[in-house]
């Protein structure tokens, strides 16, 4: 990535101050190993089919339709979030609106496009008011993105905010405990980092430091990996 193009992206964040002149984020090739698309296997087709008839917990009652994920079937990187919002719940796809462009600007700030990685939430379908989600309700739709996980073997999980995190390495720790630490997940080991939701760094931008700061770790753990 150019010097002009990374400054657009960090600015985009609100981080153009705070890049380090030696920390120069290595490109798209860098990041990613670049497998070529080459269509979704049968098993991924059988897991969106399942999650769409999916009535597991009582949210699929009042869901307008599932969120199954989005992104590129071979990705090295695996973005985790909490559950659809009003807007994910209407369009079928994760981290849209605000939220998502703010997403895309930190994928870009380390050399990632949206494209190049897959997004998913613990819960594949909203929450009624988009309340945090219930222990029940994490229980029967977590197998959905564990199979998931199993189908797209990640190299490395950016889960964002407290909720996911908390869920998904069963734990109360708070956010700021959880982050700056390799953790890993699942029967595989996957290795994973914690940092702050898009739609909290909207409302707290003064964190973005933070959270740039954890980018650039989860980008030095892939390297290790």
């Amino acid at each position: 990535m150019n010097r002009l193009r990374r400054i657009e992206y960090l600015d985009a964040m609100g981080l153009e101050a705070w890049l380090p002149r030696r920390s120069r984020p290595p490109g798209p090739a860098a990041i990613s190993a670049g497998h070529a698309a080459d269509g979704a296997a049968p098993d991924w087709g059988q897991l969106r089919a399942q999650v769409a008839a999916c009535t597991r917990c009582a949210l699929s009652a009042t869901r307008t339709q599932t969120v199954f994920g989005v992104g590129n079937l071979h990705a090295d990187w695996l973005v985790v979030g909490e559950a659809p919002g009003a807007e994910e719940d209407r369009r079928g796809e994760p981290f849209v609106g605000r939220a998502g462009q703010l997403l895309n600007s930190m994928l870009r700030a380390i050399g990632l496009a949206r494209e190049q990685v897959f997004i998913a939430n613990v819960l594949k379908c909203r929450p009624p008011g988009n309340r945090d989600p219930s222990a029940a309700e994490v229980r029967e739709c977590l197998p959905h993105l564990e199979r998931q996980i199993e189908l797209l073997k990640p190299k490395i999980m950016l889960v964002v905010g407290r909720i996911a995190a908390q869920n998904l390495l069963h734990t109360d720790a708070p956010l700021a405990r959880l982050r700056r630490q390799l953790h890993h997940f699942g029967p595989s080991k996957v290795p994973l980092v914690v940092t702050y939701h898009p739609a909290y760094l909207l409302r707290t931008p003064t964190d973005k430091r933070k959270a740039w700061e954890d980018l650039q770790f989860a980008r030095e753990a892939f390297g290790r990996v």
